[in-house]
């Protein structure tokens, strides 16, 4: 059995976490022999949003994908570089007229992935429903796999996708009912946006590695890589206060995930 090996990391907070990106993502990917890279950035410009420069920082660190979530509006001077770069991603379930777009497809290794962002609803903004824009996005790429399978011989294109979802979402009920539906049809469901790493990685009875959440790539010695001072007054008064990012005990944190290259299926998910 051939397989593929993907990374997926948690999200990036603030100047600590994009020190870790620079520092070890490509020591990495060579490390696991990872074929893709995929990168949530939503916090890297001081914990609110991205830029282009952080962005570019984070691709020239090794990333081949950034996904992201609720917070990639934060800065709307980044919005017209999601419209310009297919590998930025915004949640596919928000209005279609909205910039960015939510599906990447990149070839790597000598095969077709597929990377899908998507954002929960339970807790969180009350956008398009994630299952069944999932399932949209899906039959459009089983149409292309279609398509492919009848012109492969021409093409040499692989027929069958590789298929990441990053859910970015608050409750875990949501990620793990997510990642049941679409057992199968997927390689990965990692979720993201808590900044909390889970325990629960494994291999859904179907094929789909799951993670309810990668974690986060920033100063673990905190408050989901926030000064803990003021995230802990907003508890204790009642009064909203400043965050901003800490920087102590960084760490890194995400999966490698083995995947037989002939069917789209997991075989192995370690967290990192």
């Amino acid at each position: 059995m051939e397989t593929v090996t993907v990374l997926m990391i948690g999200d990036v907070v603030g100047e600590a976490g994009m020190a870790l990106v620079k520092e070890r993502l490509r020591p990495l990917s060579l490390e696991y022999g990872a074929a893709l890279t995929v990168v949530n950035g939503e916090n890297a410009a001081a914990g609110y949003g991205l830029t282009e420069a952080l962005a570019n920082e984070i691709f020239d660190a090794g990333a081949d994908i950034i996904t992201s979530g609720n917070h990639i509006w934060e800065k709307r001077e980044f919005w017209q570089y999601m419209d310009d770069n297919e590998r930025v991603l915004r949640p596919a379930n928000y209005p279609p007229q909205t910039c960015g777009r939510g599906l990447a497809l990149i070839e790597k290794a000598g095969l077709s992935f597929a990377v899908i962002n998507l954002q929960g609803r339970k807790h969180m903004t009350a956008i398009d429903c994630p299952f069944k824009c999932f399932d949209s996005i899906y039959e459009t790429l089983s149409a292309g796999q279609e398509t492919a399978k009848n012109g492969a011989a021409q093409t040499g294109t692989p027929p069958c996708p590789i298929i990441l979802v990053d859910f970015h979402a608050e409750a875990s009920d949501e990620k793990e009912a997510l990642g049941l539906y679409i057992d199968g049809r997927a390689a990965v469901i990692a979720g993201t946006h808590t900044h909390v790493q889970t325990a629960d990685e494994k291999i859904l009875p179907h094929g789909t590695a799951y993670i309810t959440d990668l974690g986060m790539t920033g100063a673990s010695g905190a408050v989901i890589g926030m000064k803990a001072e003021p995230c802990v007054s907003r508890f204790v008064s009642h009064i909203q206060a400043r965050m901003e990012c800490a920087s102590e005990n960084p760490a890194l944190q995400g999966i490698a995930v083995k995947i037989d290259a002939a069917n789209g299926r997991s075989v192995e998910i370690r967290r990192i």
